[in-house]
């Protein structure tokens, strides 16, 4: 058994500390990702929560929501989530908890989870998380790709400068149409709630969400053509809506058809996969 290490998962809507040996999560905490903190308030709030932990590891692995570049953290888009451009991530985590640090996009990270011990089948992998926003991981040739790669949620329609795909399909998305339409700002498991109790505005909500990211795993079987597309976060995998988006995929020809799987990890693909790279 190698050496445990320690795990951070800063998301949109909530932190994960977790400390993880060999794919496996030993232990972990959750907590609100409190948007006005700041990003040193949330690394505090994180090193507090491994306490119970120190001296159990000797490297950390951080999976956020965003950009990295060179340890460099940038939001990708603000409404996610917002970020000082250029936060100096790894540096900052380094002197807080006394050893190494590895950064990496929050939905790279899952990706590089799933590919080692979740739904790959040990081919090339795509990884979406529909959740909160959009994102994305690439596995080609056994490899993670870092950087920009992945992040499909900010792909926009041709013709149409204006608007993201995570803001047409996301669970924000989702809260904001309902809002828009007269139901109030219902949360993403409220309007799958009234959509499998036949509700008609919320049937049409989900169906325009799945319809979006059945034309993106089209778009992305075309570019890359990969093994599977794993797809997890809490709408991802909310009931009924792979199956959907699976039903809107027939629609497209057989021979760009993608094969669409489950995340396995579930919301621990993050931390299984940042604390992997990050005990190499």
């Amino acid at each position: 058994m190698t050496r445990p290490v320690l795990a951070i998962d800063i998301g949109g809507t909530k932190t994960m500390t977790a400390l993880v040996s060999d794919g496996e999560v030993l232990g972990e905490v959750t907590v609100p990702t409190q948007r006005s903190d700041g990003p040193d308030t949330w690394l505090t709030n994180a090193h507090a929560a491994a306490e119970r932990w120190y001296g159990e590891y000797d490297a950390i692995g951080l999976a956020v929501t965003g950009f990295i570049r060179n340890g460099l953290w940038s939001a990708m888009n603000p409404e996610t989530l917002g970020i000082p451009e250029n936060y100096p991530l790894v540096e900052k985590t380094s002197a807080l908890f006394g050893v190494h640090a590895l950064a990496m996009n929050d939905a790279q990270a899952a990706a590089w989870g799933e590919y080692r011990y979740g739904a790959g089948s040990g081919g090339d992998l795509v990884f979406l998380t529909v959740s909160t926003g959009v994102g994305g991981g690439i596995v080609v040739n056994g490899r993670p790709l870092g950087g920009l790669a992945g992040h499909f949620g900010l792909m926009q329609s041709f013709g149409d400068s204006s608007s993201y795909l995570e803001d047409q399909v996301s669970g924000r998305w989702m809260q904001a149409e309902a809002a828009r339409q007269g139901f109030g700002a219902m949360p993403a498991p409220d309007i799958f709630n009234a959509a499998r109790n036949d509700e008609t505005w919320a049937k049409a909500i989900v169906t325009r969400s799945a319809r979006g990211i059945a034309m993106l795993c089209r778009d992305i079987q075309l570019v890359l053509d990969p093994a599977e597309i794993v797809i997890g976060g809490g709408v991802g995998l909310a009931e009924g809506y792979l199956d959907l988006v699976r039903d809107l995929s027939i629609q497209v020809p057989s021979t760009i058809r993608s094969n669409i799987v489950p995340a396995k990890l579930a919301a621990q693909a993050g931390v299984i996969g940042i604390a992997d790279l990050a005990g190499r």
